[in-house]
């Protein structure tokens, strides 16, 4: 790819920057259908940015104009690779951007350079890191061997780590995957529910269900799961085993006990990799429980080899209500049985 790029700076700190790219029907998949993406662009990092063909002309002050540049050329970058570009990876550029290298857990990005953001890939699929804490989240999971995922709903913490484990799988790093949950609803006790293991377990698994038939295909994830590749352990069964050269998901660990998370952590074998996540907000234990993943975090978060990835209403991709309705109920204020605010 070529770009010619003319720039100018003023007194007063404003900038002009005219970016021209080489491939003509790729720019079109950059702009988005009406210029969609050039309009996110603009109410995001408040610029102007005008198209005229294959240039862009952008307007503004010159670190907003420098940090539009490095949107465009990263988005640019996904197209030549063949990957698609819609208004979320646009949105995930964005707040790469306007992310400085010590705000990331894990730095990636390189001063006035391009966004390289964390991606995952499957034979099924590729997933890219749309903002920093889902970037430092993929490459933390590609580091350590003990990562804890912690936030609201909607971050994804839960669907990058099955990818991560279903990339494992199909590299022949790792030889199995394991799937864990709480069964809190049914207070562990599965065998008065009707069917097997798998058919008892099924309805607290099946958003890793969802996840899995994402990133592999249908008859594989089946394959796997009767040859055992794949394997369903609810956490109740889980004590006494040693889970070697496998990628092990403790999913809803908000709803683990002190002594279920002891229990879990430690069954860690040789060649593998463990990923936690939860919610600490969201804990539907017995009250005056203690969450075993609250006192996990406060234990373990100076230990080496272990790295705690922490998401936040901000890092909300599901849908950008989910992200107003977690700050809502963050807000601490709930009503009254009268309708007026409670205490």
């Amino acid at each position: 790819m070529t770009r010619n790029l003319r720039s100018q700076t003023d007194h007063a700190a404003a900038a002009h920057l005219e970016l021209a790219f080489e491939d003509n029907r790729l720019v079109s998949q950059l702009y988005g259908e009406f210029d969609q993406n050039l309009a996110l662009i603009e109410q995001r990092m408040g610029v102007e940015a005008n198209s005229r063909g294959n240039h862009v002309m952008l307007r503004g002050g010159a670190n907003a104009v420098d940090q539009a540049r490095r949107v465009l050329e990263s988005l640019y970058d996904m197209l030549e690779e063949g990957k698609p570009v819609g208004p979320g990876d646009v949105d995930g550029v964005i707040r790469m951007v306007q992310t400085e290298d010590n705000q990331l857990s894990l730095p990636t990005l390189e001063k006035k350079g391009k966004v390289r953001m964390a991606q995952i890939a499957t034979r099924k699929a590729t997933i890219v890191a749309r903002n920093p804490a889902q970037d430092g989240y993929i490459r933390a999971m590609d580091r350590f061997e003990l990562v804890f995922g912690v936030g609201p709903a909607g971050t994804g913490k839960t669907y990058l780590a099955v990818a991560h484990a279903a990339t494992l799988l199909e590299r022949g790093e790792i030889s199995r995957i394991i799937l864990s949950r709480p069964a809190v609803e049914a207070g562990e006790r599965l065998g008065f529910l009707p069917g097997d293991l798998k058919e008892k377990v099924d309805p607290y698994l099946r958003p890793l269900y969802d996840a899995l038939y994402d990133m592999m295909q249908p008859e594989v994830v089946e394959r796997c799961l009767a040859a055992g590749t794949i394997e369903v352990a609810p956490l109740a069964f889980m004590r006494g085993r040693t889970l070697s050269n496998a990628a092990v998901i403790l999913d809803e660990a908000q709803n683990t006990t002190s002594m279920q998370m002891k229990m879990f952590l430690t069954r860690l074998g040789e060649n593998s990799k463990m990923i936690v996540t939860g919610d600490p907000t969201q804990v539907d234990l017995p009250r005056g429980e203690r969450s075993g993943l609250v006192e996990a975090l406060g234990l373990l978060s100076d230990i080496e080899g272990i790295h705690i990835t922490r998401f936040s209403d901000k890092d909300v991709v599901r849908h950008a209500l989910v992200a107003r309705i977690v700050r809502a109920y963050e807000g601490g204020a709930t009503p009254a049985a009268d309708g007026k605010p409670g205490a």
